[in-house]
């Protein structure tokens, strides 16, 4: 794993949706990247010291591409959503470790995602589509992702194009009306293991809706970065086990995460 800092080239960048942006750098990390990693990228700003982390979308390893989708929350995404086709920008990387792909063979896969956390499923999502055929596929998957409403919907199609996509919204303006878990429950959705990334509160009904039904969730989690390597432990979230690294009840996500078993936070 990569995490030294080099500069890569913006190939394209459009807005996705309100404040929601989606850029494609020409880097050669996209031949390290896995879903459920993440890149840092710094702004030219010399008075923004610290990288932005942004988890990856998808990478084309032959193209050599990342594909990244953002939200605009701050001056330093603000700075990023400014360039364009041909610009460049420093990035640290790839960094975090990603999804288990391997734990999905021959099982009944649910990706389940909630706004910014959306992108990295999808990822995911093509990686287990591209194993169709092979020893390493999945039984099937199903990808159950949630917006707050028609105008922050984003990568809906992307998903469609490569497995059985269900759309959610808080305000009934498309899709389900409700959340992610109120549509697994609605639809009596059948699954093996369980992959997940957004806010806090969907993740904990997750992981007590798959605790509840003894299957295997893993779930990456979205939180506040600094360093992006460990060092400044900006980005702490409470565990039921003892870290190797603290000797306390906690863990890293930027180095030990941000994916994560379910079974080892402390909701």
């Amino acid at each position: 794993m990569s995490k030294n800092v080099s500069v890569a080239k913006i190939i394209k960048q459009s807005e996705l949706a309100e404040g929601i942006y989606d850029m494609v750098l020409d880097t050669p990390l996209s031949a390290e990247a896995a879903p459920g990693q993440f890149v840092a990228l710094y702004c030219s700003d010399s008075s923004r010291l610290l990288p932005r982390p942004i988890s990856i979308c998808s990478a084309d390893a032959a193209a050599g591409t990342l594909r990244l989708v953002y939200r605009v929350v701050g001056a330093g995404t603000g700075e990023f959503s400014k360039l364009s086709a041909g610009d460049s920008v420093r990035v640290l990387g790839v960094l975090g470790n990603g999804y288990p792909i391997d734990e999905a063979r021959d099982k009944k896969v649910l990706l389940v995602g909630g706004g910014l956390g959306v992108p990295p499923l999808l990822f995911l999502a093509k990686k287990l589509s591209e194993a169709a055929g092979s020893d390493a596929a999945p039984a099937a998957v199903t990808a159950v992702m949630g917006y707050r409403n028609l105008g922050l919907r984003f990568l809906s199609e992307d998903f469609s194009a490569v497995t059985n996509a269900i759309d959610t919204s808080d305000d009934g303006s498309f899709g389900f009306h409700g959340t992610v878990v109120d549509a697994i429950k609605a639809k009596d959705l059948n699954f093996d293991i369980a992959y997940s990334c957004g806010p806090l509160p969907m993740l904990r009904a997750l992981a007590s809706l798959c605790a509840d039904k003894n299957i295997k969730c893993y779930v990456s989690l979205e939180e506040r970065m600094a360093c992006g390597v460990g060092v400044c432990l900006g980005c702490v979230a409470k565990t039921t086990g003892v870290d190797a690294h603290s000797l306390v009840k906690n863990t890293r996500i930027c180095t030990e995460g941000p994916v994560f078993d379910s079974r080892d936070i402390e909701w």
